[in-house]
């Protein structure tokens, strides 16, 4: 891989803090729970890990050659982590994204000078996945394709990195760890890990409804769903639906405890309180994979009051 010396900005990426939430601790003072606080790295998400780790590889293997433009599809995060990141290796960068991600990841796209193609979200987040195959098909010379949800180097990033700081800062005692799947990459890079440790470790996934859904996460309940082909479903020990409304209203309760977070983040919490309340002990992981400033324009936060007031 090559050296980050010559990318100082890169060089901030990972080695997040592992925090106690303490937002269910009078009704089960026997679980602990710990967020990665991921939102802490430079392009703001989790997602600078696998795009970090992809870019390199692909660097000092030739894949990605100058003239090159960088492109893959994206929901925000991870396309935010290509502009970023590409834009510090000297690369284009064009992200498809659906038309319904938010305004405030759009601009932070734009900052860093990436070129978007918005697709129609009604068609799902998957009509980005294929209107991105059909760039590259149209003219593979031009184009680095990434491809997250096949690009091993995707999972490798999470075994390698996050999971190795779980282990680290929990001194490698946790019972559960709860994630999502959008590409796949850190359930699979995750679970592999932590179960390599300790076979006893289950690792629970939150599944977002189809429509609305929840940004950053993928629905796979329906036989048509794209399903990337980098998760490894065996590490998988349960999958727990959740709403958009869950996710939202759970948001509200981190930001109540210090923790302003985004939907993926707060949908996470969901899945951690129910199998929490369910077991009524254990050592619960699970990430807050970015911020809550990225969704003010998608009236995620519209319905917050702050306390009623008195006469005065």
């Amino acid at each position: 891989m090559p050296s980050l010396d010559r990318y100082p900005p890169l060089r901030a990426i990972g080695q997040t803090p592992l925090v106690p939430v303490h937002l269910f601790g009078d009704e089960l003072p026997g679980v602990e729970v710990l967020a990665k606080m991921e939102h802490l790295n430079p392009g703001g998400s989790l997602k600078d890990r696998p795009v970090l780790r992809m870019l390199l590889g692909a660097l000092a293997d030739g894949r990605l050659q100058p003239g090159k433009v960088i492109l893959d599809s994206s929901s925000g995060n991870a396309g935010i982590a290509y502009a970023m990141i590409g834009r510090v290796l000297g690369y284009p960068v064009e992200i498809v994204i659906p038309n319904n991600a938010s305004i405030e990841r759009r601009k932070r796209l734009l900052a860093h000078g990436a070129q978007l193609i918005l697709t129609d979200a009604l068609k799902g987040y998957d009509e980005a996945l294929r209107e991105v195959h059909r760039r590259y098909h149209a003219d593979p010379k031009r184009y680095f394709f990434c491809d997250q949800y096949s690009n091993d180097d995707n999972w490798r990033a999470h075994y390698e990195t996050t999971a190795a700081e779980i282990l680290e800062q929990t001194r490698g005692e946790l019972t559960h760890v709860i994630v999502g799947v959008g590409t796949g990459g850190t359930a699979t890079g995750l679970g592999r890990r932590l179960k390599e440790h300790d076979t006893r470790i289950r690792l629970v996934c939150v599944l977002p409804e189809t429509f609305p859904g929840i940004e950053g996460l993928k629905p796979l309940g329906n036989p048509e769903d794209i399903v990337p082909s980098i998760l490894d479903e065996s590490v998988i020990d349960e999958r727990i639906p959740v709403t958009s409304d869950d996710a939202y209203k759970m948001c509200i309760r981190l930001a109540r405890a210090g923790f302003f977070v985004g939907q993926s983040s707060g949908a996470y919490m969901v899945g951690v309180e129910r199998v929490a309340q369910r077991e009524r002990a254990g050592r619960f992981v699970t990430l807050f994979n970015d911020l809550g400033e990225r969704y003010f324009s998608t009236g995620l936060w519209d319905e917050v009051r702050g306390p009623k007031r008195g006469r005065e």
